[in-house]
């Protein structure tokens, strides 16, 4: 008596004390929510006219081709009702077994309890066959046109994703369970969770993805030795530190995207390109480029390429003493990279020996997944947030980015976090992802619309500082590298974009994985292989169909390729004696304020 006594007491208190908690951090809640600033409507979800023309589309069918809607109805009706019954059936043998089920696995229905538990079974099965309805319902619609289809099947999916049983706590047996096992505790830290990602976010809610304080950019993160040996408004260069007695005599610039920073490319030693790099030879430099604020507003992509591009190029060879180098640009610093390369055929400037491509397009005739973010209504609310803020934020892009992939990147993170009451993980990749910059105005939009959407550098010219250019003026020696599974720059895309280039010297590769873990793909890891072909460029399935598989990373042929295109080996160059700041330099932690 006097133990259950205690026990009961215990477990007031225990109440007690998390109600208390609770109620402070619903004041927190109610505070942080106050702090959230105005959004236009655009930037949150496609102009609602997409699905009036779907609901109309849908209606035209009906009229044209009754019988198909009616056949798609009864089927669905059918296998509903039909599992009803089965499930009544199985409950009335008072067996308390769920029907057969024939779903396919899915790795959110992981727990066995979706399996086996009556009630958990029964609403993932339904759900899968609902989810199934509508994804067969907005393929048939054959009246819309093809883009605006392509927009509808993805926004489709993400609503079937935002609403599967998972994401709710009373359908969620992970969540539940947890919850009994810690009598509540976990669903008080999950608010604990919840609270401090809105009050990080300025009222906003943005899923915290990895532990911020795990990783402190230059400790134990992008840490290969190196100095920052140049500096402007745009960029710092850094120079790394030799690894070899010896090295080429060309050296290697590297501009990374700065939609991120560039030290995905140098996290951990074990997955370091940059370290990978150094260590066959090459005398390594890396862009590093500011994190702009309002300031920045009317830079544009003639700024990047005349005070970024140009300049860091002419450093390069000043500090090296050579009169040409090579060049690596990833994502949207390699479409860059090709008006650079060119705006310098066009003036004849032979400073560069080639040209690397990291998951690059610059024939936007087909946008891939990122597509449907780039129609007018989108477009038009960022046009609009820039002309009144000057720049993009990082939020945006962020937000954007994981919606590609919102069950890895949005829905599971929120489970674990909110509803599991887990602190987020120790990953360095995640870590990164969430270390996002700003984008200027001027740069977003030229960006978007030139480029983007009226794709001019692929089928007419682009303007540069002056000039007008195009994509057949790319002609120097060059490599591409795209990712199979690329969510952002679709590897078709890519490789029709190479295609048009004026090179007569190109190699295309086709990493396994996608836009990050196929590029930084340590050839220690043995984990992604790639493909290469001795087929023309120009239709990307008949180039596949044709291509070699690889076991392993792409990393050593890339090297076999560019090492005849290095030159001679001479004595290591040293870092210089003074500099102004060890590698990853002051740009790459700055957080402007906005």
């Amino acid at each position: 008596m006097a133990t259950s006594e205690f026990d009961n007491s215990a477990n007031l208190e225990k109440l007690n004390e998390n109600l208390a908690r609770m109620e402070v951090l619903t004041q927190r809640l109610v505070a942080a929510f106050a702090r959230k600033k105005p959004q236009r409507s655009e930037l949150q979800a496609p102009d609602p006219s997409i699905y009036l023309r779907a609901a109309s589309a849908y209606w035209a069918e009906m009229v044209q081709n009754p019988s198909k809607i009616l056949e798609h109805q009864v089927g669905y009706w059918g296998k509903t009702l039909k599992h009803f019954v089965e499930a009544q059936e199985a409950l009335r043998d008072g067996t308390l077994t769920p029907p057969e089920d024939h779903t396919p696995d899915d790795r959110r229905f992981s727990n066995p309890l979706w399996k086996t538990h009556p009630y958990f079974n029964y609403i993932k099965q339904q759900y899968l066959l609902s989810a199934q309805a509508i994804e067969e319902a907005i393929a048939d619609l054959d009246t819309l046109d093809p883009r605006e289809k392509k927009r509808l099947e993805y926004f489709g999916k993400q609503i079937i994703d935002m609403m599967a049983p998972t994401n709710f706590l009373g359908t969620n047996p992970d969540a539940l369970m947890r919850a009994v096992e810690t009598e509540g505790e976990s669903l008080v830290r999950g608010l604990e969770n919840l609270v401090r990602d809105i009050e990080a976010n300025e009222g906003e809610l943005l899923v915290t993805l990895a532990d911020r304080d795990a990783f402190k950019v230059g400790s134990n993160i992008a840490t290969s030795p190196g100095a920052v040996v140049y500096r402007n408004r745009m960029f710092e260069l850094i120079q790394y530190a030799p690894t070899t007695e010896k090295v080429h005599t060309t050296p290697l610039l590297i501009f990374p995207p700065w939609i991120n920073k560039f030290y995905i490319l140098d996290l951990k030693p074990e997955n370091s390109l940059i370290k990978w790099i150094t260590d066959q030879g090459y005398t390594l430099f890396v862009v590093s480029w500011v994190n702009p604020d309002a300031a920045y507003a009317d830079t544009g992509l003639d700024d990047y390429i005349q005070e970024g591009y140009l300049e860091a190029i002419a450093k390069v060879k000043e500090i090296c003493n050579v009169k040409a180098i090579n060049v690596i640009g990833y994502c949207i610093a390699g479409t860059t990279l090709a008006l650079t390369l060119a705006l310098m055929e066009k003036r004849k400037d032979r400073s560069i020996k080639s040209a690397t491509f990291f998951t690059t397009l610059t024939d936007f005739s087909d946008r891939g997944e990122v597509g449907v973010f780039l129609e007018d209504d989108f477009v038009g609310g960022i046009e609009a947030e820039v002309k009144d803020t000057g720049i993009l934020r990082s939020y945006y892009m962020t937000k954007t980015f994981s919606f590609l992939r919102s069950n890895d990147l949005i829905y599971g993170p929120a489970i674990r976090s909110y509803m599991l009451g887990e602190a987020p993980p120790a990953f360095d990749l995640l870590f990164w992802n969430g270390d996002g910059t700003n984008l200027p105005g001027k740069m977003t939009v030229e960006y978007l619309r030139g480029l983007c959407q009226n794709d001019r550098f692929a089928t007419g010219t682009f303007p540069v500082l002056g000039e007008e250019v195009s994509i057949k003026g790319v002609k120097v020696p060059l490599c591409a590298v795209a990712c199979e599974t690329d969510h952002i720059a679709a590897w078709r895309s890519s490789l029709r974009g190479i295609s048009k280039m004026g090179a007569a010297d190109k190699q295309f590769i086709l990493s396994e994985s996608g836009h990050i873990a196929g590029i930084v793909n340590p050839p220690s890891k043995k984990k992604y292989g790639h493909y290469t072909s001795d087929a023309p460029l120009g239709d990307p399935d008949a180039w596949k169909a044709q291509a070699e598989y690889h076991q392993g990373s792409w990393w050593p042929r890339w090297d076999d390729w560019l090492r005849p295109r290095s030159g001679k080996l001479i004595p290591a160059r040293a870092l210089p004696d003074s500099s102004l700041a060890p590698a990853p330099g002051t740009y790459v932690t700055a957080h402007p304020a906005l």
